[in-house]
C-alpha cells in the first residue's frame, strides 16, 4: 500500500483482473445492488430483471475477481460485498472503490435508496 494512499496497490494482474470483472454493465448493477446489502440470488434475479443462470455467471466472476463473496443460507446463497473490499468503499463513505490502479464511484442515488431501505427495516 502506498503512504497516504486511501486504497491497495494491485499489481498489473490484479488490476486487469478486477477491471475486467467490472467492465460488464450487468456486473455493475450487481455490485451496485449488494453496496447497500447482502442479498440472495433470488433478490437480485427479482431486482435486476435478468434470469438465475445468468446472474450466477456474472456473480462467479466477481467472486473469481475478489469483489463479493456468498454465504450459504439454508439451500439459497447470498452475496455481498467481500470483507476485502469493504475497507475500500470505507475510505470514500461508501461511495466509491479505490483500487490504488484506478477508482470507481456510484451514483449517490444508490445509496440514497440503500439508506431509505435501511430506515424502513429499523
Amino acid at each position: 500500500m502506498k503512504p497516504g494512499s486511501t486504497g491497495i496497490l494491485l499489481t498489473v494482474d490484479q488490476c486487469a483482473l478486477t477491471l475486467k470483472a467490472l467492465a460488464d454493465h450487468t456486473r455493475l448493477r450487481i455490485l451496485e445492488s449488494l453496496l447497500g446489502e447482502e442479498k440472495c440470488v433470488t433478490d437480485l434475479v427479482r431486482g435486476l430483471h435478468c434470469p438465475q443462470p445468468h446472474i450466477s455467471h456474472h456473480l462467479r466472476i466477481l467472486r473469481d475477481a475478489g469483489l463479493v463473496e456468498g454465504i450459504r443460507a439454508g439451500q439459497q446463497v447470498c452475496y455481498r460485498i467481500a470483507p476485502k473490499v469493504q475497507p475500500l468503499l470505507a475510505h470514500r463513505q461508501g461511495r466509491a472503490l479505490n483500487f490504488g490502479c484506478c477508482e470507481l464511484r456510484f451514483p449517490d442515488t444508490v445509496f440514497r435508496h440503500a439508506k431509505r431501505r435501511t430506515h424502513l427495516l429499523t
